[in-house]
This record gives C-alpha cells, structure tokens and sequence, in this order.
C-alpha cells in the first residue's frame, strides 16, 4: 500500500501517515493523528435554529458522552433512565404515561446542551438573560447525536 504523506508532523515537518484498510470499512484510510483527535475535541462550528430571523444562532459545540456525562455525576440518578430512553430510541423513548416526561426531557436537554455548547458555553447564554428555545434544544440534541447528518432537515426549512 502506498504511504500518504501530510504536515501534521512536528514543527510542520512532513510526516508519513501509513494508509490501511480498516477490518470493518472498504476503503483505504489513515490512522487517526492525536492532533486529529486534538482538534475534534475543541469543536466544530455549527449553525442551530435563528434566536428570531435575522438573528442566527452559530456555536463550537462537541458531541458528549452519554457514558461520561453519567459516571462524572452530571446526570442525576433519578434521570438516568429517562436519559437511557431518550438517547436509545433518538428522542422518541420517553414514557407518555410519567406525568414528569416533559420535566425530565427539559433537564436532559439542558445537560446535554450544556455539555456540548462550547462557545459560547449554556452559562453564558443563560448569564445574560437569554434561553434556548426547545427548536434550539432539540438541534443541539440531535447534533450530540447523530453529528451534521441530524440538522439536514433544519437547514432545508
């Protein structure tokens, strides 16, 4: 197989990424740089549903761990099986029969939302004076979820 070279090296030296073909993919790729993984860690740059027209909402956000979120404490036991639910059966796995569904999703989304907002980050938001609104909340939802890909169908509106 051929050797791809890219300037990923240090101090901008050039240096040989082999490629190989994954067991589980039929193409040839790359093993994945730390500084690849680096900079996906820092974000992307998304846009999300507008505050109000004329006023569009863009972001750095990142996609979270549902795992992470739980075992660092920020998912409250009492919410861990509504969370195991909800990211299950992508947003559509809560239970209509509890009568605090939509409570339990609005503390979801908030943790989700606050563990993917980088920049600016959910305190902020909130610190001066402003709330997402549920579109905004379900997108960064999605987002965390399924990537790009989930926004598509924002974008064609």
């Amino acid at each position: 197989m051929e050797n791809m070279y890219s300037n990923n090296g240090f101090m901008g030296q050039m240096v040989s990424v082999p490629q190989v073909q994954p067991v589980n993919c039929n193409q040839v790729m790359g093993i994945t740089s730390v500084s690849d993984l680096q900079s996906y860690a820092a974000g992307v740059v998304v846009r999300f549903p507008d505050f109000t027209e004329g006023q569009p909402f863009v972001a750095r956000v990142r996609r979270p761990s549902l795992l992470v979120l739980a075992k660092c404490g920020k998912i409250p036991n009492t919410l861990l099986t509504a969370a195991g639910e909800l990211f299950a059966k992508g947003g559509s796995g809560l239970d209509s029969d509890n009568d605090k569904m939509l409570s339990d999703m609005y503390d979801i989304m908030h943790i989700i939302c606050e563990a993917s907002l980088v920049q600016p980050t959910l305190a902020e938001i909130e610190g001066a004076g402003i709330q997402l609104s549920d579109d905004q909340m379900m997108a960064i939802f999605n987002y965390s979820q399924a990537g790009v890909k989930a926004l598509e169908s924002f974008r064609k509106e």
